[in-house]
C-alpha cells in the first residue's frame, strides 16, 4: 500500500488556495504542485478539464510493479482533489538533457483544445510533444508585453506557437514578426492567430533560423520597438544552420537583437537553463535589469523555472 496521504494534503491545500486566483485572472492553465515534497517528485498542472503531469528523474532504483503501484496512487490522488477523470490526465518523464539528446515528438495521437489565459485563448496538446503548446512560466511575461505593446512594432524571436505574439496583438502592437523555424509551430501559431482574431496582415509569421533572420534584418535595416527573446537552453536541430548553446551564445544574440531595437525600445531576453550566467559584458553595454522575481508567476514553487531581463539602450 502505497501513503499518498502527504502528496493528497498538500495537493488540497494548494487547490484550495490556487483555484480561486485562477478564476479571478481568467486562467484555465496553471500550476498546481511543483516537486513540493521530495517523496512525490512531480509537476503537475492543470488544463481546463485535463492535467498533465510531469515526471521528474530522481535517479530512484524501483522494480516496475512497486513503480506501477506509486505512479497510480499519485493520478488517484490528484484525481480525486480536482475532479479530473484519471483517463483525462496526461503523464510524462521529463529526464535531464544530456550532450546532444533532444526531446522529439511522441508517439501518442492526442486531441488539441482551447484554454484561456488572462483573456487570450490558445490551442494546447497534452499528447503528441513534451510540452503542451503554452509555456506556464511566461504567464506574467506575457502579459507584461501586452501592457506595454500599444502602438509598438514587435518582434517575437524562438517563438514556439506565438504566444507573446498574440498578447502583443491584443495590445495593440502595430505589426510584429513572428520567428521560428518549425513549420509544426509556425501552423500552431497560425492557429493560434486565428482563434484570437490577430490581422495575419499587419502580424506576420516568418520561418526561418534565427541567427539567419537576425543577420538578415540588420541587413534590411528593420527596426522594433519591443522584442522578446526566449532561446532553448541547447538546439542541434538539422534545420539550423548553427548549433545553438545559449550560455555561449547570449552576447551574439543579445546584441544582435539590440541592433534592431529602436533607441527607447525594450527587449525581454530569458532563458530556462538553471546553471546560466549573464555574461558582464551586456551589463556593460546595455541598461540591464533582472526581473526574474516578477516574471516567474506565483503558481510556480520553483522560482528559477526561469531568468529574465529587461534590456535597454544606455542613454547617451
Amino acid at each position: 500500500m502505497v501513503d499518498v496521504s502527504p502528496f493528497l494534503n498538500r495537493l488540497a491545500k494548494n487547490y484550495k488556495h490556487l483555484a480561486k486566483w485562477a478564476r479571478r485572472q481568467e486562467i484555465e492553465a496553471w500550476r498546481i504542485y511543483d516537486r513540493d515534497i521530495p517523496q512525490f517528485p512531480l509537476a503537475v498542472d492543470l488544463y481546463g478539464t485535463r492535467a498533465q503531469v510531469y515526471e521528474y528523474d530522481t535517479g530512484w532504483q524501483i522494480d516496475d510493479d512497486a513503480y506501477q503501484a506509486w505512479l497510480d496512487a499519485a493520478l488517484g490522488a490528484i484525481a480525486e482533489v480536482t475532479g479530473i477523470a484519471s483517463e483525462a490526465i496526461a503523464v510524462k518523464t521529463r529526464r535531464r538533457q544530456k550532450g546532444v539528446q533532444q526531446y522529439e515528438k511522441l508517439d501518442a495521437q492526442g486531441r488539441d483544445f482551447v484554454v484561456l489565459e488572462q483573456g487570450q485563448r490558445f490551442w494546447v496538446n497534452l499528447d503528441d510533444y513534451l510540452d503542451t503548446g503554452l509555456f506556464l512560466d511566461h504567464r506574467n511575461t506575457r502579459r507584461r508585453v501586452r501592457e506595454e505593446a500599444a502602438g509598438k512594432r514587435f518582434l517575437n524571436l524562438f517563438a514556439y506557437t506565438g504566444s507573446f505574439s498574440v498578447y502583443a496583438a491584443a495590445g495593440g502592437a502595430v505589426s510584429s514578426e513572428t520567428v521560428d523555424l518549425s513549420n509544426t509551430y509556425q501552423d500552431w501559431t497560425r492557429r493560434n492567430f486565428e482563434l484570437n482574431g490577430v490581422d495575419l496582415a499587419r502580424h506576420h509569421l516568418v520561418r526561418a533560423d534565427v541567427f539567419q533572420y537576425l543577420d538578415d534584418a540588420a541587413r534590411d535595416h528593420k527596426r522594433f520597438d519591443l522584442i522578446v527573446m526566449d532561446p532553448p537552453s541547447f538546439s542541434n536541430s538539422k534545420k539550423m544552420l548553427e548549433i545553438l548553446d545559449v550560455q555561449r551564445d547570449q552576447a551574439r544574440l543579445v546584441d544582435c537583437a539590440m541592433d534592431l531595437l529602436a533607441d527607447d525600445g525594450v527587449l525581454y531576453f530569458s532563458n530556462n537553463l538553471r546553471s546560466f550566467t549573464l555574461e558582464p559584458s551586456l551589463e556593460a553595454r546595455y541598461a540591464v535589469r533582472d526581473i526574474s522575481a516578477q516574471s516567474v508567476p506565483e503558481d510556480f514553487r520553483n522560482r528559477k523555472i526561469h531568468q529574465c531581463w529587461r534590456i535597454t539602450h544606455r542613454k547617451a
